[in-house]
């Protein structure tokens, strides 16, 4: 797509950290499923700490095609490099994805939401019952429990926080500017924020598959996500 000084229509922002194994390919086909959509956008790369050629290959891809670009944290934190990359955005409307993720299908059902005024904000669950999780069942359990979590302690009205999702840039910045807490549960403070707001929220079922291992493992997640929580809880239910 030739990019122009126009604002884009749409932004897309994917957090990477140590993705030199998926990030050229991945890349690569997202801007071919954007292709057949037919939409101005950019696309920008969130790094964050890679200790591998992820910044260079990023570096690259920004060089080689005018509509994607990178910035870069020095130090790994995604939701730091996902809020960043928000506030970066300059389309009407933001998608967040995920580098192993990039569901061009969610891009077209959320769009046609948005752009009809059916609702604000589109998070893509993956754990509706008509969405197809076929990542190994410790990841899929993983997601159910925290979601339980955030439904216990935080009144959740959803079924699903972290990964692909959608909005319209002027409504949901003041909700990112609210969020207090980084790394893991970012996402879900925003998804949090949004639905207390009184935004209009939307699910909308996906699919998904494991293209690769997590680029951190689940287990060396758990107690860093259950101190993120707590302190999720306390920003939401003390701190408001």
């Amino acid at each position: 797509m030739t990019a122009t000084n126009d604002a884009p229509t749409l932004s897309i922002v994917i957090p990477v950290y140590n993705e030199e194994k998926i990030l050229p390919s991945a890349v690569a086909g997202l801007r071919e499923g954007l292709r057949e959509l037919g939409i101005h956008y950019e696309l920008i790369l969130a790094e964050n700490g890679s200790k591998d050629a992820t910044r260079e290959i990023g570096k690259t891809l920004s060089e080689k095609f005018p509509e994607v670009s990178m910035f870069s944290a020095s130090e790994p934190n995604y939701g730091k490099a996902l809020r960043e990359g928000i506030l970066r955005a300059r389309g009407e409307f933001v998608v967040c994805d995920e580098i192993d993720l990039c569901l061009t299908d969610f891009y077209r059902a959320a769009l046609a939401l948005l752009q009809g005024n059916e609702c604000d904000f589109v998070v893509g669950s993956k754990l509706l019952g008509e969405s197809n999780d076929d990542r190994p069942w410790t990841r899929h359990a993983a997601s159910m429990v925290y979601n339980g979590l955030l439904r216990v302690t935080l009144g959740f009205k959803g079924t699903d926080t972290h990964g692909i999702k959608a909005f319209r840039r002027t409504h949901v910045i003041p909700v990112v500017e609210a969020c207090l807490v980084d790394k893991d549960v970012f996402a879900s403070e925003l998804v949090l924020r949004a639905e207390r707001s009184g935004m209009r929220m939307r699910e909308i079922p996906i699919a998904l598959k494991e293209v690769r291992p997590p680029s951190v493992n689940l287990i060396k997640r758990v107690p860093n996500v259950l101190k993120a929580l707590g302190k999720l809880v306390w920003a939401i239910r003390v701190q408001g």
